[in-house]
C-alpha cells in the first residue's frame, strides 16, 4: 500500500528532523566552547548535561526505521556511507566518554574540552557531507568528498554554531549570555551568504533539482518555503536586537525547518536520490503494518519524554552542575 510507504518516509524525516534540531545545538554548543573561557565552558556543559543523551534516541529511532520499512534502500545506502557513518558514531560514543570524564576530572579538564569541541565540529562536517552526498545521488558513485559536499558541511556547521549559540543565549546568563547575542549575531551575518550559496548550487548538483524548482508551476507553493525563511531571519535579527531570549533559538529552528523541507523537495519521490523510490524501495506492505504499530506507541512516548526532560529543565543555568 502506497500510503503505508509514504507514511513511513514521514515518520523517518520527523526523527532525523527532531535529531537535527535537538542534537544540533548540542554540536552547536560544543564549537560554541572555542570562545569561552573554563567557568563558562562548564556552564556550557551543565546546559547540555540534562538532556543530551536522550537527543540521539531520534537517530536511532530514524536508522531503524529506515531497516524496517526500506530494506533495500538500507541495504543500498549502508555499504556506500559505511565509513562515515561508523566515524560518526565513534565520534558520538566518544562524546559522551568526555562528558563523564570531563565531569570527574580534576586535571586535564581543558584537554577534555578540546577534544570535546572537536567531536562535535568532525561530526557536524559528517554530517554535511553525508547531507550533500544525499543532494547529489549516487548515480555509479560512492561516497565522496567535493566542493559542493564541502560547501554543504561549512553551511552546516555555521546551522549548528548557530543552533547551540542561541540555546546558550536562552539559558545563560550575565557575561556569558551577553557573549552569546554578540557571536550569534556574526554567525547570524556568515549564514545568509551560505544557504544562497549552498542553494544556488544544490541547483546543479542534480538535472532534477533544476528541473522541479525552476518549474514556475510550481512557485506559488515553493516561495512559501524561502518567505518563511525570510521571516525566521527577519525575527532572529529583531530578537537579538531587542535582546529577546528566546525568539532568536526559535527563530533558526524555523529556517532549518524550511531547509529541511527543501531538501526532502530535492530528492522526492525518492528513498536513495536518483536510484530507489519510496514505493519500490518500501517492505511488504503486511511488514509495514506490523512495524506501524510499534510506532504509533513509540513515537508518543518518545515526545512525551522528550518533552518533559525539556520541561523539567527549561530554567537557566547559571552555575555548574554536578552528579
Amino acid at each position: 500500500m502506497p500510503y503505508l510507504a509514504y507514511g513511513w518516509a514521514g515518520i523517518i524525516a520527523f526523527c532525523v528532523l527532531m535529531y537535527v534540531v535537538l542534537d544540533g545545538f548540542t554540536l552547536g554548543a560544543g564549537m560554541m566552547m572555542g570562545f569561552l573561557n573554563s567557568k563558562e565552558r562548564s556552564i556550557a556543559m551543565s546546559v547540555l548535561l540534562p538532556t543530551w543523551d536522550g537527543n540521539q534516541t531520534w537517530l536511532v529511532l530514524g536508522m531503524a526505521s529506515l531497516y524496517g520499512a526500506f530494506p533495500a534502500a538500507f541495504s543500498l545506502l549502508l555499504p556506500i556511507l559505511y565509513l562515515p557513518l561508523m566515524f560518526m558514531v565513534l565520534c558520538l560514543l566518544l562524546r559522551g566518554v568526555i562528558f563523564e570524564f570531563r565531569l570527574k576530572s580534576t586535571k586535564g579538564v581543558a584537554r577534555w574540552d578540546r577534544l570535546f569541541i572537536a567531536t562535535c565540529i568532525f561530526v557536524t562536517l559528517i554530517q554535511g557531507n553525508i547531507l550533500a552526498n544525499m543532494i547529489e545521488g549516487f548515480d555509479g558513485h560512492g561516497f565522496r568528498i567535493n566542493s559542493f559536499s564541502i560547501l554543504i558541511s561549512l553551511s552546516v556547521l555555521i546551522g549548528y554554531a548557530l543552533l547551540g549559540s542561541t540555546r546558550l543565549l536562552l539559558k545563560t546568563t550575565k557575561e556569558l549570555q551577553q557573549k552569546m547575542y554578540r557571536i550569534t549575531g556574526i554567525l547570524s551575518l556568515l549564514l545568509i551568504p551560505a544557504l544562497i550559496a549552498a542553494s544556488i548550487a544544490s541547483l546543479y548538483a542534480h538535472p532534477a533539482i533544476a528541473e522541479f524548482w525552476l518549474n514556475t508551476a510550481y512557485w506559488p507553493v515553493l516561495c512559501i518555503f524561502p518567505l518563511l525563511s525570510l521571516l525566521g531571519f527577519f525575527l532572529l535579527f529583531l530578537s537579538l536586537k531587542r535582546h529577546w531570549e528566546a525568539m532568536p533559538y526559535w527563530a533558526i529552528v524555523l529556517i532549518f525547518i524550511c531547509c529541511f523541507v527543501g531538501f526532502g523537495l530535492d530528492i522526492f519521490p525518492y528513498v536513495v536520490p536518483h536510484q530507489l523510490t519510496i514505493v519500490g524501495a518500501a517492505a511488504p506492505a503486511n511488514t509495514l503494518a506490523f512495524i506501524m504499530v510499534g510506532a504509533v506507541i513509540m513515537l508518543p512516548v518518545l515526545l512525551l519524554y522528550t518533552g518533559y526532560a525539556y520541561y523539567i529543565f527549561k530554567g537557566k543555568v547559571d552555575d555548574v552542575i554536578h552528579y
